[in-house]
């Protein structure tokens, strides 16, 4: 997978957590991702449930091997932080965050109206009022998932996202690779309910869609570690472009997403040997 991103020579690289599942291989892991990608590469981080506790592994350990690079970064990096890039005249707002998952002290508060709920929201909201074309948020846990686990994100957390119109929410976790069509609320739907599926909350279901009409949901759990099964039972399937697990064309591989003032566009790039495909773009005006 690294050598995936190698290839592709991006400007930076989101990692969402769960590194090394291993307590004490911090600098191994870093060692192999600055190896891969070099030393210049801003390969941002935010933590995971695997390394938020120091269980298996420490967030600590990692932001010290693999510091913040970005210029301009607000907030506490590896746990909750933004940044625009560019630094000048940006193009995507970066918004991470850490709802649904244990730290040492126990989760943090991302309820409604707590200080990390409106933390998230200030960030959202500034991005859009200082005309920065896209807004993406990065979180280690999914809320809708035909995978293993259920909305650990939080339902409300999550339908803020939407209301807030953010264009694109990635995450991991999940060790499955899959992306949404664009959703919505409104009158034909006031809030999507997990382990649900409503048709009225569907904004678009083809691969080119319209900014400001709703959000797509992206997990790259597809980073290295054993691949999860996809349920296609599950009632949150039909808001599924594309899905794929153990059982479903397994494939390791990353996201590329590419920004510009008038689209934002991503494809799924597999790892040697794989062969999953995926694209969509959304575009502005």
């Amino acid at each position: 997978m690294l050598d995936a991103i190698a290839e592709l020579k991006p400007q930076l690289n989101l990692a969402l957590g769960d590194l090394g599942y291993e307590s004490g291989i911090e600098e191994q892991f870093c060692d192999m991702v600055t190896g891969k990608l070099g030393t210049d590469l801003p390969y941002q981080l935010v933590t995971g449930n695997h390394e938020s506790d120091g269980h298996e592994g420490d967030i600590e350990n990692y932001i010290r091997c693999l510091p913040n690079k970005l210029p301009g970064l607000q907030g506490e990096y590896g746990t909750q932080w933004y940044a625009d890039v560019p630094e000048k005249d940006p193009v995507v707002r970066f918004v991470l965050v850490s709802p649904g998952i244990d730290f040492r002290n126990g989760p943090l508060d991302y309820s409604k109206g707590s200080e990390r709920w409106r933390w998230t929201t200030d960030a959202i909201d500034s991005a859009k009022s200082q005309g920065i074309p896209w807004t993406v948020v990065g979180m280690h846990v999914p809320c809708f998932s035909v995978g293993r686990y259920g909305c650990q994100a939080g339902e409300e957390f999550t339908n803020m996202l939407i209301e807030k119109k953010v264009d694109l929410v990635l995450s991991g976790h999940d060790h499955v690779y899959q992306r949404t069509h664009q959703l919505s609320t409104g009158a034909s739907c006031p809030g999507l309910k997990p382990a649900a599926f409503s048709r009225g909350c569907l904004a678009d279901s083809d691969g080119t869609m319209r900014q400001g009409q709703g959000t797509v949901f992206a997990t790259v759990g597809t980073g290295g570690i054993g691949l999860y099964d996809i349920n296609s039972k599950d009632p949150e399937m039909g808001y599924f472009a594309m899905t794929s697990g153990k059982n479903r064309n397994p494939t390791f591989g990353t996201l590329d997403v590419k920004a510009t003032a008038e689209e934002l566009t991503a494809r799924f790039v597999p790892a040697k040997g794989y062969s999953l495909k995926d694209s969509f773009a959304i575009q502005r005006g």
